[in-house]
């Protein structure tokens, strides 16, 4: 067993306060786990403190000011709001009413983003003649930061922390059954684990879960690449009030009948890359589920349409917001129509890759009307103007839609989307048959758009990829009426990607890209996009633009010429097909998950 590493020799309870001090006024960590009112605030309530109360001779004695005498539910709240640690560290200094009150704020999530800290922390959780009973006060514990430098002797002093409510061990690969038993055996308390990535983590570890943590909430063991149905069966009976689940890629169909038959409360379930399972498990889950809020299926290639179609046609299932069915090859029609009218509150759909769907789908779809705020049906190629226009005007409070590979659409379908007055994110790769009206209509320049709208553009991010008919002065437009604007990826736009001066501005290529494809490569972020578009307003139009044609040239004739170009130049970077697509590599802060089709 590998043993931690040397800790430091000096450091008294009040250092130990400092350089472990979270922001207690806002939680923002990243714990999996922290949607529940009641389960982000379920260790701060004042029946875990001691009672502060003072006789009169006491106060009297100690000659305790009167803001000392507050009540210690006042003294807590007022604490709570401080943004600092070391602000709460300053007030444990004035009294020991005030030390009593703040320590279990100060220590509720020790901050253990560097080694010092952790070694501090660790020191101080193990100390048995401190003042305060440390090991006790945390509630919370996050040691992703320092995952590389995690093992299962780092982990050992944490076996004293029997209170802990929320592990987070994300990255830590070095662990192994060993360290994660330490500190999940006897922890009754704990709420959510999140053990992601561990790849030595086997059905042993999510046992000891299973037996130690009855009142487990959350579980994620993404890309635990050992953990079968054995543990996970176990979990579910034992865990009755898990509500949320991240799994791996080994269950089968019998671990979730299990979850739908034991866990009633569950509200999130992630079973993306489960190609195991098949439809008679999801009708169970979602049958039994009435609560359930999230289903994620994403590759679940043996999932048909029977998996919707068999669901009882009595029960709706007014809970359910977010449905990802992404490359659910099997789902057609039929099923979409199911969803919608069992799911009338839907506020996330994707469907992209379902490439069955048709307009009969996008119009079941439109019967979600203000309810629907996300849809991605990229590569549903099938689709016409007809079906997208009518889905902007019967939902007009979409904020992200995805239509890439779509390529039966026209100006005519963005024109529309246009008019969105809430959009903030589109993906159009692909759709070659769009133009620079369409990008102006975007821009909110008024042409040809069928209602007008007011007010500046709120997009924040644009995926034009291989839109090969665009040209400069469109984009410069969409730059200026767009200032929110974050991303702009323009791979494969030949007005742009064969621009020296402009791709300057542009980050860099992934590393596993091909020789072709960072040659293609044009993708403007963050900073990126502001320098476009400050360099594009610095420079005389008349230098910078291509005089030979302008933006609202029709040239019909050269239609054919331009797609096999494009066609081309797909082809010689890789792209040519549909699943070899790759998404947009997301900036530091951006969403994990963009969703919008690769632009390189």
């Amino acid at each position: 067993m590998s043993e931690p590493r040397e800790t430091l020799q000096t450091s008294d309870t009040a250092s130990v306060s400092s350089s472990s001090s979270p922001e207690c006024a806002v939680y923002d960590d990243t714990d999996f786990f922290t949607t529940q009112r009641n389960d982000s605030q379920s260790s701060l309530g004042v029946a875990s403190l001691r009672d502060m109360t003072m006789s009169l001779s006491v106060e009297l004695e100690h000659r305790i000011s009167p803001v000392s005498r507050l009540p210690s539910e006042l003294l807590i709240y007022c604490f709570s709001k401080l943004s600092s640690g070391m602000d709460l560290r300053n007030c444990m200094l004035v009294s020991k009413t005030w030390s009593s009150n703040a320590v279990d704020l100060l220590w509720h999530r020790p901050l253990c983003n560097t080694w010092p800290n952790l070694q501090n922390v660790a020191k101080s959780v193990q100390e048995p003649t401190s003042y305060y009973p440390y090991c006790s006060l945390v509630k919370r514990l996050n040691l992703s930061n320092l995952s590389s430098e995690i093992n299962d002797g780092t982990v050992q002093p944490f076996m004293h922390c029997k209170r802990i409510e929320r592990l987070t061990l994300t990255g830590c690969k070095e662990l192994t059954d060993h360290g994660v038993t330490t500190i999940v055996n006897g922890s009754t308390s704990l709420l959510a684990l999140d053990i992601t990535g561990l790849d030595a983590v086997t059905d042993h570890a999510v046992r000891a879960v299973a037996e130690n943590c009855p009142r487990l909430q959350g579980l994620n063991i993404t890309d635990c690449s050992k953990v079968t149905d054995e543990s996970l069966i176990a979990v579910a009976q034992n865990c009755r009030h898990l509500k949320r689940l991240n799994n791996c890629t080994l269950i089968t169909d019998e671990s979730v009948a299990a979850v739908a038959q034991h866990c009633p409360a569950m509200l999130e379930i992630d079973l993306h890359n489960c190609r195991q399972i098949t439809d008679e498990s999801i009708t169970l889950l979602i049958s039994r589920g009435r609560q359930l809020r999230e289903l994620r299926i994403a590759h679940c290639t043996l999932i048909t349409n029977n998996a919707f179609l068999e669901l009882p046609k009595h029960l709706a299932f007014d809970s359910l917001r977010i449905l990802d069915l992404t490359a659910c090859f099997q789902v057609h029609d039929d099923a979409v129509e199911k969803i919608i009218d069992t799911s009338p509150r839907l506020r996330n759909l994707v469907l992209a890759k379902c490439k069955d769907i048709t307009d009969r789908s996008v119009n079941a779809i439109t019967r979600l009307g203000k309810n629907l705020h996300y849809i991605h049906l990229g590569h549903c190629a099938q689709i016409t103007d007809a079906a997208v226009i009518q889905l902007v005007k019967m939902c007009n409070r979409i904020r992200y839609i995805d239509l890439a590979c779509c390529h039966r659409l026209t100006d005519a379908s963005v024109k529309q989307l246009a008019t969105l007055p809430k959009l903030r994110r589109i993906g159009l790769v692909k759709c070659q048959a769009i133009t620079d009206r369409s990008i102006l209509a975007l821009a909110k320049m008024g042409i040809d758009i069928p209602t007008k709208p007011t007010g500046p553009s709120l997009l924040e991010r644009v995926h034009l990829s291989y839109c090969v008919h665009l040209t400069l002065q469109g984009i410069h437009a969409l730059l200026n009426r767009c200032p929110k604007l974050t991303h702009l990826s323009l791979t494969g736009v030949q007005a742009f990607f064969l621009r020296e001066d402009l791709i300057t501005f542009c980050r860099e290529a992934p590393p596993e890209f091909t020789e072709h494809q960072r040659t293609m490569f044009c993708v403007f972020s963050g900073h990126g996009v502001n320098k476009l578009r400050d360099y594009l307003n610095s420079e005389d139009p008349a230098s910078i633009y291509d005089t030979e044609g302008t933006m609202y040239d029709e040239r019909e004739a050269d239609d054919g010429e331009a797609d096999q170009q494009v066609t081309g130049m797909m082809n010689a970077t890789g792209l040519g097909g549909d699943d070899d697509d790759m998404n947009d590599e997301d900036e530091p802060g951006e969403e994990s998950q963009d969703g919008a089709e690769a632009d390189g």
